[in-house]
């Protein structure tokens, strides 16, 4: 059986990114795949410092993480967009995994998604999260999953309300199981 992760590169309390990255999750345990969804609030990381990692050895968090990075056949990535780029957060998290010898981010398929209230639903900051993901040798499949107007974007039941935006959704599931099952 297929192994995925799904996380958000948010930790607010009411995160469409969070709630974007369970979407997808649950659109890949339909297809079969086993998904754990990662909670960032459960993986505190201090700000990365080499100086840190000296004195301190590499955080239990990041080993942690690393290592079902490692194990993942899928990962999903809902990132916030934050002045057009990543979130301090995701690019941390990215940082202290990629410092990890267990290969985090090579045996994996990435699906990379952004939901914002904007028209645009964050799709900005996708490109610098898939340059960073491709700089660490992670093979992240091509479609890129916006969803704007957030606020109104979910169903209570975490449905996506708009059928465009389902069908997207789905079409980036297929892409993430084709890849890993060719």
């Amino acid at each position: 059986m297929l192994k995925a992760l799904t996380l958000s590169g948010s930790v607010r309390a009411a995160s469409s990114n969070s709630r974007l990255a369970k979407a997808i999750g649950e659109k890949l345990m339909e297809e079969g795949v086993d998904v754990t969804n990662i909670d960032l609030l459960n993986f505190p990381l201090e700000l990365f410092n080499e100086d840190s990692e000296a004195a301190n050895g590499e955080p239990d968090a990041a080993v942690e993480l690393a290592k079902m990075f490692a194990e993942a056949d899928i990962i999903f990535i809902a990132s916030p967009e934050y002045n057009g780029s990543v979130s301090p957060l995701l690019k941390n998290t990215i940082d202290w995994i990629s410092r990890q010898k267990t290969g985090p981010y090579k045996n994996a398929t990435f699906g990379i998604g952004a939901a914002s209230p904007g028209k645009m639903g964050g799709v900005g900051g996708l490109g610098h999260l898939r340059e960073i993901l491709n700089k660490l040798g992670a093979l992240v499949v091509p479609l890129t999953l916006g969803v704007g107007n957030s606020f109104n974007a979910f169903a209570p039941n975490g449905d996506f309300r708009e059928d465009m935006v389902g069908r997207r959704a789905d079409n980036m599931v297929k892409q993430l199981l084709n890849i890993r099952r060719s």
